[in-house]
């Protein structure tokens, strides 16, 4: 029996609210999940992806949805948790009655969802789902919206990776650092950039020979390596830039990084691995606090009733002393990052949640 036919289970999973989407003349099945609205509005992409089932759907829509309330949380901007996910192959299924029929489920829920980009969907899709909800972000600079988020993802991963190299080798650089780079697609891509313009030298990996020949192009500088070989390379730092679950108990022993720091979501194959890092001497920066750069881009589009490239990018910025701050709290409390990063979050989302349960006329 699939998620659609049972949702009892899901009473337990720590959620305000999760949502069945099904139109069956477009072939829309799709899941959106509210994780938290205690600090605002749930904000988070749509992932558009053929799930082996819909039980595994379910399961990356829960993970992703909490992890982007946590990011909110930490990266101090007002907005709550969401995440959707389009179950199907978006090479084929992807159609604007199905986008259109996606925007409709979005806008049913009177705001309390923003949505945007993720794996499998683009900025182009993003105006045809505001055809028919008021309550997409990411859309084109032509339609009123921020664009691509993947260019602030990018900036702030290599803002964390910054902070990261400071608290290891005592210099925001990663100059003469050689730096792993898993997945070289939209943020993957951007992000080598920084790290060749800061004189690092870059090794990468990708399942798509197209994407290793554009990196190839603007960067002949950079190593190629299969997926496998590089995880287990001689690197400083590895940067997990595609889907989740690449730092798995397998990896951890043979793992050669003093580092790991990167775009994916979800990174850590379960929870426990974290500590296995702290165990080796390997420093992870939280993914959701290192990956917020595109969460400050379309929390600007959402927030204001103009978007500001820079002031989103000065946002973006702030993740160098935000994963900085986790650093050291980690070190006083004597709790690997990830924890540190979880309890600043919880503690925001509990304190200044409390505060809207208090009535103010003229305020959310």
């Amino acid at each position: 029996m699939g998620v659609f036919d049972r949702t009892d289970h899901l009473k337990d999973a720590g959620h305000e609210q999760v949502v069945f989407c099904q139109d069956r003349a477009s072939g829309l099945k799709a899941i959106i999940a509210v994780y938290s609205t205690a600090l605002g509005p749930a904000l988070g992409g749509t992932r558009f992806y053929p799930y082996a089932s819909e039980d595994d759907a379910l399961e990356d829509v829960l993970k992703l949805s909490k992890a982007m309330a946590y990011k909110a949380a930490c990266s101090g901007i007002d907005l709550g948790g969401g995440k959707a996910v389009i179950i199907g192959d978006p090479t084929r299924d992807k159609t604007e009655a199905l986008l259109r029929a996606y925007g409709r489920f979005v806008q049913s829920l009177g705001g309390r969802y923003y949505t945007a980009c993720d794996v499998g969907t683009y900025v182009q899709d993003m105006d045809v789902i505001a055809k028919e909800t008021d309550f997409a972000t990411g859309r084109s600079p032509e339609n009123g919206g921020a664009g691509d988020s993947a260019v602030l993802t990018a900036f702030g991963v290599f803002q964390a990776m910054r902070a990261a190299a400071e608290h290891t080798w005592g210099g925001p650089t990663l100059h003469g650092k050689r730096v792993a780079v898993e997945g070289v697609g939209k943020v993957g891509h951007h992000l080598v950039e920084h790290l060749v313009q800061d004189g690092a030298t870059v090794v990468v990996s990708d399942v798509s020979a197209a994407a290793l020949e554009r990196v190839r192009a603007a960067f002949p500088q950079v190593e190629v390596l299969d997926v496998d070989a590089l995880r287990t390379a001689e690197m400083d730092v590895y940067a997990p830039c595609a889907l989740g679950g690449s730092v798995s108990d397998e990896l951890v022993p043979v793992l050669q990084a003093k580092v790991v720091c990167g775009a994916a979501n979800n990174q850590l194959e379960h929870p426990g691995i974290e500590k296995s890092l702290a165990d080796r001497g390997v420093l992870y920066a939280p993914d959701y606090v290192a990956n917020a750069g595109g969460l400050c881009q379309v929390a600007d589009e959402a927030l204001h009733d103009q978007f500001s490239f820079a002031r989103a990018e000065a946002k973006a910025a702030t993740i160098y002393d935000t994963t900085l701050s986790i650093f050291r709290l980690a070190d006083s409390e004597g709790v690997p990052p990830a924890v540190a990063a979880d309890r600043l979050g919880e503690r925001r989302m509990a304190d200044v949640g409390r505060l809207r349960s208090v009535l103010v006329p003229g305020r959310s």
